[in-house]
């Protein structure tokens, strides 16, 4: 579902500038310079780093447009249902989330986002660099996107530094002081880019492995530590083993991980729990 009232945003555009210009000097400068375009290897690396290129574009567009999940205003929680043996409570009272904002129930792992001004379904955080919360639909193909973000930055660094190795021809020192402009400019992006979007990956995987949310892991530190205090053993109520985890995040289809698809994410109202043992197949759509 496409989201409403989607407009300018600088930090969109500043990643949208910031990966054409990682392009273009990968392949125009780096691979030129390294193995020639007019080679097999330049070719074949020019090609490689276009996929990725357009993977990443296009994930990231997915991911600003796609609207996130949100709760239908008719939306009941149903006490008396067998087959949802978990119920999130307020943590004063016990009574049922009830957002006053929205002035409606709050799904399972529904949160309200301040900066959207809604509940969205299964809300890991907000994301200004998408100018979109992430969340029930659009999670995966975040996932995705920073999974190619990764490998692009990683692979135009290794280009970078193989091209430093090659011994520059006449016309390149005349044009010396504009290619240390390139390198200089691209090595100040990709080595941060590629820690940060490395340990955001590595993050996401930790929670994904978990079938945690950002906001979950926090609230689950604090239910860590009231479990210990009582004497008990605090256990993530989602957490139904480390593969079942993340077939429910990427797909029960392997080939599929790497693609945007999200049919398998079912309506984000119902999830599996540790605690009961719906299949899978009653968490899909039709």
């Amino acid at each position: 579902m496409k989201r409403k009232g989607v407009g300018f945003s600088l930090p969109v555009t500043a990643v949208m500038l910031v990966i054409g210009y990682i392009y273009f000097s990968t392949v125009f400068t780096f691979i030129d310079r390294w193995f020639s375009l007019t080679s097999s290897p330049g070719i074949a690396n020019a090609a490689v780093f276009t996929a990725l290129a357009l993977m990443c574009v296009y994930n990231y567009t997915v991911a600003v447009f796609r609207d996130p999940g949100w709760v239908p205003l008719n939306y009941m929680p149903d006490v008396e249902d067998p087959e949802s043996p978990v119920h999130e409570i307020k943590r004063k009272g016990g009574d049922l989330r009830y957002c006053q904002k929205c002035s409606h129930f709050k799904p399972p792992r529904a949160h309200h986002c301040r900066v959207c001004k809604r509940c969205v379904l299964r809300m890991d955080h907000h994301c200004i660099w998408i100018n979109n919360c992430v969340g029930h639909t659009n999670y995966k193909v975040f996932f995705v996107f920073v999974v190619y973000a990764v490998t692009a930055c990683v692979y135009s660094l290794v280009l970078l530094v193989g091209s430093l190795t090659v011994e520059p021809q006449d016309e390149e020192e005349e044009m010396g002081s504009y290619l240390r402009t390139i390198y200089v400019i691209s090595a100040f992006l990709l080595i941060p880019l590629s820690i940060a979007l490395g340990v955001l990956l590595g993050w996401h995987i930790y929670l994904i492995l978990q079938n945690k949310t950002t906001i979950e892991y926090h609230e689950g530190v604090r239910a860590m530590w009231l479990a210990e205090k009582g004497g008990q053993v605090y256990k993530h109520p989602y957490d139904i083993g480390a593969y079942e985890n993340l077939t429910l995040i990427l797909g029960p289809n392997i080939l599929s991980w790497l693609w945007p698809t999200s049919r398998h994410i079912g309506s984000g109202l119902r999830f599996r729990t540790a605690f009961d043992s719906i299949p899978v197949s009653s968490q899909t759509k039709p």
